[in-house]
């Protein structure tokens, strides 16, 4: 299921071009275009969800499967040894810009805290 208005569901049919990390079946990681740290991934389901507060029940296991991937990626790309960040922004309020679930993977630099 995806939006045609959607950005990411563009992407994920490869209407718009990305530098792709991973892809599967269900998930696809690909590079920030417009990073906030050396290292900026977004990693997105290729169902259509538009926020982390759309979710249902039944994409428990998907959400699941998304956030161990994450992990494995910043595992892959080295990440892990310094640490890394996840974000996820929900609603125009939290910051969410494009309204697909996404999870933000930020890494090679100090995080500071309150992130902003």
């Amino acid at each position: 299921m995806s939006d045609p208005n959607c950005l990411f569901c563009k992407i994920i049919k490869k209407e718009i071009p990305a530098k792709i990390e991973f892809e599967d079946e269900n998930l696809l990681a690909f590079y920030d275009i417009t990073p906030q740290a050396p290292t900026h991934l977004l990693v997105i389901p290729k169902k259509h969800i538009a926020s982390l507060d759309k979710a249902e029940s039944s994409d428990k296991a998907l959400i699941g499967e998304l956030l161990l991937r994450v992990s494995e990626i910043a595992k892959s790309l080295g990440l892990d040894k310094e640490g890394f960040r996840v974000v996820n922004n929900a609603g125009a309020l939290g910051g969410q810009t494009v309204f697909h679930l996404h999870f933000h993977l930020l890494g090679g630099r100090q995080m500071k805290w309150p992130p902003g």
